[in-house]
C-alpha cells in the first residue's frame, strides 16, 4: 500500500496502516512541556493522579522567558523544577534554549520519528522528517502519562519547488513566497511534502525556517525528506533512524508548482503573516527597530547572514537592533567565531538564547507606534508587542537596521536615514479589564443546546485575538472569561456582554496561531455552550475537543444568521435550527471520540 511521509511515520507508530480521515493512537518518541505550558500539565498530572509513562522520553523545556522577567513565569519555571526532581524528568533550564531546536540538535527525535509539545511550532521538526505537533496542556499530560495520543491522519499535498532561488534570496523569501501563495487557510489541517531541485539543496537551517511557518499557512506539518546533510547530523550524533520517504505512486489531494527561479526578498505587512509583498514595495518605511532570532531565524547560518550586513556598520541613529540566538549551542559557536563582537559592535543588543519576541517578557517585543522588522512568523496585532511588525530574512532585517528603513541587502544607502521632528504616532489602546466570572458549566451533558448567537463574520481570528499572550500565566479558568476576544478589534466587550448558553457563529480558521489552551478555556469559563465556525485551525479543535467544549464545523454566516437569534445546535445529527426562520443547515456531527470526551466532560473527565 502507497504512503505519502506522514502516513508512512503515523502507520509505524500507530502500529498499522492508515489512511486521511482514520483516527488512530499513536506513539510519541519525545513529549516536551515548556514554561508556560508546563505549569498546567503538571497541575493535570497531579490532580488526575497520573504516572510519567518513560522519563527518558519526557523534557520540560523554558524557553518562553528564560529570564523569569514575570513572576508568573518565574513561579510555574520553578513548579516545573521541583516536579522534574521529583520525577526525575529531563530540564532543560534557562540557559538551553529553544525546545524544538534542542530536540533536533541533540536528537531527542529522529528522521521518521514523532514528537509533541506545548509549543504551536513543533511541527518544526518537519525539517528534518520527523512528525512534531503543538499541543495543549491536556494533550501534553496524556502524552505524558500514557506516551501515545489520538489524532487525525490528515491529507497531503505536494509542493514542488521549480527552479532555483537567484542570488539574495534566502530560506525566509521562499517561505514567505510559500505564504503569498497558500494565504492563512490554504494548507489547512493538511501535511504538506516539499520536493524540488531547491529543496535538495538546502540545508538544515533553511529547512527549519520554512517549516516553522507551516502553522501560519494552517498546516499539520510541512515535510522535507532529509537529505544527506541532515542524515548526517544524526550519524554525527549516533543516533539510529529510519527515514520515511514517500512512496513513488502516494496519493496527494493536490500538487502545486512553484516557481522560485525569479524570487526577490519578501516580507510581510503588519497583522498578517500572509500579506506578503516585494521588499521594494514597502521600502523607504522608517522603522524604530529590528529583531534578528525566533525559531524561524535564530540558528548560525541566519546570525552569519546578519554579521555579514552589520560588519564594519553602526545600527541607525535612534533604531533598535535586538538579536537572540535560538540556542545556548548557537550562542557559543557566535561567541567563538566572533560574530557577537561585530553584533555589539555595530550596537545591537545581544540576549539570552530562547523564543525572545515571541513571548511576552523577553527582548524582541515593541511599544505602542514601532515599527519592527522582524525575522519571527507571526505579526498578529499584540503578538510581538504593541507596535508594527513586518515579517523578513536576517539580511532583510539587518540591512534595515543599518538604514534606518526598510530596505533590501543590496540597497542599503551611504547615509542612514534619521528621525524627523513630531510627536510620535499614538498606539492601540489596552481595553479595560471586566471582573472575573465564574464558569457556567452544567452538571448535565446535553447533545443539543439552544441559545443566542454571537455572529463573529471574521476569518482567521488567531489565538492572540482570541486570549492575549500578556494573560498567558493566567491558570484559573475561572479567571480567564473577562479577557475573551480581548484583543479582537470590535469585540473587546464580549466578556461584558455574553451570557452563558450563548453560541459563538464564525467564519473560517477559528482559532489559528497558538497552541495555548487559555483560547479554549475562556469560553468555557463564560459558559458558552458552542462554537460553530466554517474550519478551525488544527491545533485548537483538538484543544476544544479534549476540553469538552462543543465545536461544530459549518457555514451558518452565509445564511444571513444575525447575533441575537436563536438557534438550536444538536451534536447528535449535526442539525441546526434557526428558529426565526425554521430552516435547518446540516453540518458533520460529533465524532465517536468527541462525543465521548464531551460526555465525561473532558479529556481527563470521569467515563
Amino acid at each position: 500500500m502507497s504512503e505519502t511521509i506522514i502516513e508512512k511515520i503515523l502507520s509505524r507508530h500507530a502500529g498499522r496502516p492508515v489512511r486521511p480521515g482514520d483516527i488512530v493512537d499513536i506513539s510519541i518518541d519525545a513529549r516536551i512541556a515548556r514554561d508556560f505550558g508546563g505549569a498546567s500539565v503538571v497541575k493535570n498530572l497531579r490532580e488526575h493522579r497520573l504516572p510519567v509513562e518513560d522519563v527518558s522520553k519526557t523534557f520540560f523545556t523554558f524557553d518562553c522567558n528564560p529570564g523569569g522577567s514575570d513572576q508568573k513565569y518565574a513561579a510555574n519555571q520553578h513548579l516545573c523544577r521541583l516536579f522534574a526532581r521529583e520525577r526525575a524528568i529531563n530540564l532543560f533550564d534557562i540557559d538551553a534554549g529553544i525546545g524544538t531546536h534542542i530536540a533536533i540538535d541533540e536528537g531527542l527525535v529522529v528522521p521518521g520519528g514523532t514528537l509533541v509539545s506545548t509549543d504551536s511550532h513543533a511541527n518544526i521538526l518537519g525539517a528534518i522528517g520527523a512528525f512534531g505537533q503543538g499541543m495543549g496542556d491536556q494533550d501534553i499530560a496524556a502524552a505524558w502519562a500514557f506516551g501515545r495520543v489520538w489524532f487525525k491522519v490528515p491529507e497531503s499535498v505536494k509542493i514542488i519547488l521549480k527552479g532555483a532561488p537567484p542570488a539574495g534570496a534566502t530560506a525566509k523569501d521562499i517561505a514567505l513566497r510559500l505564504l503569498r501563495e497558500f494565504g492563512a487557510a490554504g494548507l489547512l489541517g493538511l501535511s504538506a511534502e516539499l520536493c524540488g531541485q531547491a529543496v535538495d539543496e538546502l540545508d538544515l537551517s533553511a529547512r527549519i525556517t520554512i517549516a516553522s511557518m507551516a502553522t501560519e499557512m494552517g498546516a499539520i506539518i510541512l515535510f522535507f525528506p532529509p537529505n544527506e546533510a541532515v542524515l548526517a547530523h544524526f550519524d554525527k550524533l549516533g543516533k539510529k533512524y529510519a527515514a520515511a520517504y514517500a512512496d513513488a505512486d502516494a496519493v496527494y489531494s493536490r500538487v502545486v508548482e512553484i516557481d522560485v527561479s525569479d524570487l526577490v526578498p519578501l516580507i510581510s505587512r503588519p497583522g498578517h503573516p500572509e500579506d506578503v509583498v516585494t521588499v521594494r514595495d514597502v521600502a523607504g518605511t522608517k522603522i524604530d527597530s529590528a529583531f534578528i532570532g525566533s525559531c524561524t531565524n535564530g540558528r548560525f547560518e541566519d546570525l552569519a547572514a546578519a554579521a555579514a550586513l552589520l560588519k564594519g556598520r553602526r545600527v541607525a541613529p535612534g533604531v533598535v537592533l535586538k538579536i537572540v540566538p535560538a540556542t545556548r549551542r548557537i550562542w557559543k559557536q557566535a561567541l567563538d567565531e566572533g560574530l557577537i563582537d561585530v553584533f555589539v559592535e555595530a550596537g545591537a543588543l545581544v540576549g539570552n538564547p530562547g523564543c525572545a519576541g515571541c513571548a511576552e517578557g523577553q527582548i524582541g517585543q515593541n511599544g505602542p507606534g514601532e515599527v519592527t522588522v522582524s525575522t519571527g512568523n507571526r505579526n498578529f496585532a499584540g503578538k510581538q508587542g504593541r507596535g508594527s511588525v513586518y515579517l523578513a530574512s536576517p539580511a532583510t532585517a539587518a540591512a534595515s537596521a543599518v538604514a534606518g528603513i526598510i530596505v533590501t541587502a543590496a540597497d542599503i544607502p551611504a547615509t542612514p536615514v534619521a528621525f524627523s521632528g513630531g510627536p510620535a504616532p499614538a498606539g492601540p489602546t489596552r481595553p479595560p479589564r471586566a471582573k472575573a466570572g465564574a464558569p457556567g458549566a452544567a452538571d448535565a451533558k446535553p447533545t443539543r443546546v439552544r441559545g443566542r448567537a454571537w455572529v463573529v463574520d471574521k476569518d482567521n481570528i488567531d489565538t492572540d485575538m482570541i486570549f492575549h499572550n500578556r494573560h498567558l500565566a493566567v491558570t484559573d479558568i475561572a479567571l480567564m472569561g473577562p479577557f475573551t476576544f480581548g484583543n479582537l478589534a470590535g469585540w473587546e466587550d464580549f466578556s461584558k456582554k455574553a451570557v452563558p448558553g450563548d453560541i459563538v457563529v464564525t467564519g473560517s480558521n477559528f482559532g489559528a496561531g497558538s497552541s495555548r489552551q487559555q483560547a479554549v478555556d475562556c469560553f468555557k469559563s463564560l459558559g458558552i455552550a458552542a462554537i460553530v465556525a466554517r474550519s478551525f485551525g488544527a491545533i485548537y479543535e483538538r484543544n476544544a475537543v479534549n476540553a469538552g467544549l462543543p465545536v461544530l464545523a459549518g457555514d451558518l454566516i452565509s445564511s444571513g444568521l444575525r447575533s441575537g437569534e436563536e438557534i438550536t445546535v444538536d451534536f447528535v445529527t449535526g442539525e441546526v435550527m434557526r428558529h426565526e426562520t425554521g430552516e435547518v443547515f446540516r453540518m458533520a456531527p460529533f465524532s465517536e471520540i468527541q462525543m465521548a470526551i464531551y460526555r465525561r466532560g473532558g479529556l481527563f473527565g470521569e467515563d
